[in-house]
């Protein structure tokens, strides 16, 4: 009874070492493709601003000619930016619901930082989210996109008194409405791109950012967005 019971401990216990065993190989696999999937995601950014630029407009250019390619779409996209984001672009653009970020420049998961706000303003809040994109995540251009029609603008232009906390972003762009009061032409239109060029001078302020354009590894340029057409002009 006694070689009996020896035996079953003996088997038991092998049978726990191969158990064992192979739980440490799954273990080690999956660390392993983990450090892979870091790996890949953290690769560091190595576009230079205006490759990184040149970038976006191809993308548009192949949105407004209906030939997307749909890139960094897939399954293994998604894991190979699980685990760390590095994009290549940072957009501050309006949160008008025509106007999709990834779409219009043809890219995909974890390329672009999207800051979206009502008007394209360069609120606190959005300065830090850039300021975060481009020192931390490395990007190395950063676009400021305005739109065709924007109605933010064409309330400050109208002067519209707007309920609860929707006329703030109001405020935040009569500066850009002032400077182009007087000037010929369609006044929302004009005020579009002046709020462009307005929000990327108090973009400019920021120190974080002020450092990134002096040593050369950033670019900031203003876009404009054509609700009929799709294609994005730079205005600044």
């Amino acid at each position: 009874m006694n070689q009996n019971k020896h035996f079953i401990e003996r088997r038991d216990f092998l049978k726990l070492g191969v158990t064992g065993a192979f739980g440490v190989m799954l273990t080690a696999s999956d660390l392993l493709w983990r450090v892979q999937s870091a790996k890949a995601a953290e690769s560091p950014q190595s576009l230079s601003p205006d490759a990184a630029l040149q970038k976006l407009i191809e993308g548009n250019e192949r949105f407004v000619q209906h030939q997307p390619q749909y890139p960094d779409q897939s399954a293994v996209r998604l894991q190979e930016v699980a685990q760390a984001q590095h994009p290549f672009a940072t957009v501050l653009t309006c949160a008008d619901s025509r106007v999709p970020v990834e779409i219009v420049f043809d890219q995909g998961v974890g390329d672009i930082f999207d800051v979206r706000i009502a008007g394209n303003i360069a609120t606190p809040e959005a300065r830090g989210s850039i300021e975060y994109a481009v020192t931390l995540l490395g990007t190395p251009v950063l676009m400021v996109l305005g739109h065709e029609r924007c109605g933010a603008v064409t309330a400050a232009v109208q002067k519209q008194k707007l309920p609860g906390d929707i006329g703030t972003f109001v405020k935040a762009i009569k500066p850009a409405v002032a400077r182009v009061k007087d000037r010929p032409g369609d006044p929302v239109e004009n005020a579009v791109v002046a709020n462009v060029q307005y929000q990327i001078e108090q973009l400019q302020r920021s120190q974080l950012l002020s450092e990134q354009l002096k040593s050369g590894k950033l670019k900031i340029v203003g876009g404009r967005y054509d609700l009929d057409t799709g294609k994005v002009t730079i205005v600044a």
